[in-house]
């Protein structure tokens, strides 16, 4: 194929890709204006049936155009996430500057994860990276953040410990949940062949989300580092073609790297969540769907943590998460972290935690926020 007809073929793309912007803003100015009628009204903000019957019939009509039922699933859910975060987001007073402290360096996933979930909040966001989940704790504690964003679970390689850890004896709240697609990219100096890769870094989670991959290599050696962005930035020094990192395509292109391999986490749908942790907690606006999370440990008596899900399931408390995590210091005994529908300061719940209580050596509400839904 000639070079002129290359060229005209790109146009093509780039005039799709216009229309297709300009598509989408005309939607979200829609869906600001739905906001306004909503606020006017007691209807909620989410309704997940009609979100339903839409992802039913674009990817039926997708299907019959030839476009891949996944891909348009995973399009609309984005869209429809960007719709209900345009309408949860408060914005703080006034115009002031947001700080936001994440454990890592400029391009790590936590500071993706950060732009994500204060993209419509009206003022400057300043980011603050701090080489440990604990610093980026003590930096809303000391003043020089409002707000820190921690990484909780992954949905390949599981829970983050350290965080449900710091969270269980932190005395900040959890005011926020963001939900981050994660695609893992191979990234190296230059465009090597991947069988010439000796040395992959990477943060720990993400080699346990890529092993399927790695295992695959041949004389090919892992090494930890705290965030993924660390490890991009440690190739780019080295300027060692044998070495690569694992990382975003987004750190990689601010280090200067270049892509040998993308998608290479162990699941095709790769997510993790973040908790976003503040001293103060304001309610969420009205008519939000809302989550709660609590930790509790259950007196050393038999039944007791049956006893005590039990207060939740008369009230009719659907729990999004259970997840038990050996008590420091205490052998074989356990704290539970649990996930579960609705507001803490709703009636029925307030009473069904009361009645949690008594069954339990001690129960902390970490915090009621809003949730994201992810399919």
């Amino acid at each position: 194929m000639s070079s002129k007809r290359i060229n005209a073929i790109r146009k093509q793309v780039d005039a799709f890709d216009n229309r297709l912007l300009k598509t989408l803003a005309g939607r979200r100015k829609a869906v600001l204006a739905l906001i306004k009628e909503k606020a006017s009204s007691d209807r909620p903000i989410r309704d997940l049936g009609r979100e339903e019957k839409l992802l039913a019939r674009v990817i039926g009509a997708g299907r019959t155009i030839g476009l891949d039922p996944d891909f348009v699933r995973r399009v609309y859910e984005e869209i429809l996430e960007d719709s209900v975060r345009a309408q949860q987001r408060r914005a703080p007073q006034g115009r002031g500057v947001i700080r936001v402290a994440f454990q890592g360096i400029e391009g790590a996933y936590s500071e993706l994860a950060a732009r994500r979930f204060f993209t419509d909040r009206s003022g400057k966001l300043s980011l603050l990276g701090r080489p440990t989940f604990d610093e980026a704790v003590s930096a809303v504690d000391e003043g020089h953040a409002e707000f820190a964003i921690l990484p909780i679970e992954n949905t390949t390689a599981g829970s983050i410990n350290e965080v449900y850890d710091l969270l269980s004896r932190s005395r900040l709240r959890i005011i926020g949940e963001e939900i981050l697609p994660v695609s893992h990219c191979l990234l190296a100096v230059e465009k090597v062949p991947v069988s010439k890769i000796r040395r992959v870094l990477s943060h720990p989670q993400a080699l346990a989300q890529c092993m399927r991959f790695l295992t695959g290599l041949s004389n090919c050696t892992t090494e930890y580092f705290g965030d993924t962005a660390m490890a991009v930035r440690k190739v780019a020094a080295d300027k060692d073609i044998a070495q690569a990192a694992i990382a975003s395509e987004e750190a990689g292109k601010r280090y200067g790297l270049k892509v040998l391999q993308r998608d290479l986490a162990d699941q095709k749908d790769n997510f993790t969540r973040f908790l976003v942790v503040a001293h103060d907690a304001p309610p969420p606006p009205a008519r939000v769907p809302c989550k709660t999370s609590i930790v509790m440990a259950t007196a050393h008596k038999e039944g007791a943590l049956l006893r005590a899900l039990n207060h939740l399931h008369e009230s009719k408390i659907n729990l999004t998460k259970l997840e038990s995590r050996p008590e420091p210091g205490k052998p074989f005994q356990y704290r539970f972290f649990i996930d579960f529908e609705g507001h803490a300061d709703l009636p029925h719940i307030a009473a069904a935690l009361a009645k949690v209580k008594k069954e339990t050596a001690y129960l902390k509400i970490l915090g009621s926020y809003p949730a994201r839904k992810r399919s």
